[in-house]
């Protein structure tokens, strides 16, 4: 497959025709060029570390002078670009919040940002994780590498390791007895139910709301269907139709309390023959996040992959 324009993470770190043709594309807000350039901004990050790491090795041997020092670091920028096309996560996180600034009016008035499945079971999911990172998108090097590694930290998770972000050991605190509850009644580790709640209220900021303003404790974006007899929210979503984001306005269902939003959550995957293969994950994170995704929870083409990453590198 020939290689998009705008994708320069595998074309040689040093190519100006390459950032040129990305630049341009960017202006056009193609969505390949938003792409390119959270990949560009993850590249920068990870020749940063190993700028980092090759500073902190000696560097007095005789083989150590300006020409071996300076093909060093353009192998590292090589390596750099090169690595970025695999992926860290960072590019991912980027894209989200690039994305997401289309849907911001949206979310102004109550909306969840992301994708909504849809079908028989009236369930979906209204995905707000892109909406509550805020990553500076600053015109240098430092300010680039500071808005990734703000972006990260937001996820929970440290650009120096696995430290948990004060509001990711919050969520848990609150919400863990719950989850707790749902895994005796699913089988399925409290751990990766925190991690679909996260996901779809943004740590809890991006949360559905009553027409009172009230909370609607919808913490997993399930729809109200034609066979829900409780109390309903209406609120602005994003639809994938055909990989287009499509916004519309849903009905979802609305709870009391937190702890009754899991109770419906586990009553939902146990009794509806979609998730049967969902509840067969074998602890596995990435297994549970795809199948939710294959049962078409979500209409997101990258809700699994959301959905993994959090679980795996941003909770206990």
């Amino acid at each position: 497959m020939t290689p998009s324009k705008t994708d320069v993470s595998g074309s040689f770190a040093l190519d100006a025709q390459g950032l040129g043709n990305l630049k341009r594309s960017a202006k056009a807000g193609s969505p390949d060029a938003t792409r390119g350039a959270a990949q560009q901004f993850e590249a920068l990050f990870i020749n940063q570390m190993m700028k980092s790491m090759r500073d902190a090795t000696p560097q007095d041997g005789l083989m150590d002078n300006q020409q071996t020092k300076m093909f060093t670091s353009m192998l590292d920028q090589q390596l750099s670009q090169n690595m970025s096309k695999r992926g860290m996560g960072l590019a991912d996180v980027l894209v989200r919040q690039l994305s997401s600034q289309n849907d911001a009016k949206a979310l102004a008035i109550g909306g969840a940002e992301g994708a909504a499945g849809t079908g028989a079971a009236g369930t979906g999911s209204a995905n707000g994780a892109a909406s509550m990172l805020d990553i500076p998108m600053l015109p240098n090097k430092a300010g680039a590498l500071k808005g990734i590694d703000a972006a990260v930290q937001t996820n929970g998770v440290s650009a120096s390791g696995r430290t948990q972000s004060p509001h990711v050991r919050a969520f848990q605190e609150k919400l863990g007895a719950h989850a707790a509850e749902a895994e005796a009644a699913t089988g399925v580790p409290a751990k990766f139910m925190l991690g679909q709640a996260a996901l779809e209220t943004g740590w809890g900021k991006r949360m559905i709301r009553n027409a009172d303003g009230s909370n609607a404790n919808n913490l997993f974006g399930i729809k109200a269907g034609p066979g829900w007899k409780g109390k309903v929210a209406t609120a602005v979503t994003t639809e994938y139709v055909h990989g287009h984001a499509r916004q519309r306005v849903e009905k979802f269902r609305a709870y009391d309390t937190p702890a009754d939003s899991f109770k419906d959550y586990a009553r939902m995957l146990a009794n509806n023959p979609r998730y049967e293969k969902v509840l067969s994950h074998g602890g596995d994170a990435a297994t549970f996040a795809h199948g939710l995704q294959r049962a078409g929870y979500a209409t997101d083409p990258h809700y699994g992959a959301k959905l993994a990453s959090i679980i795996k590198n941003s909770l206990a």
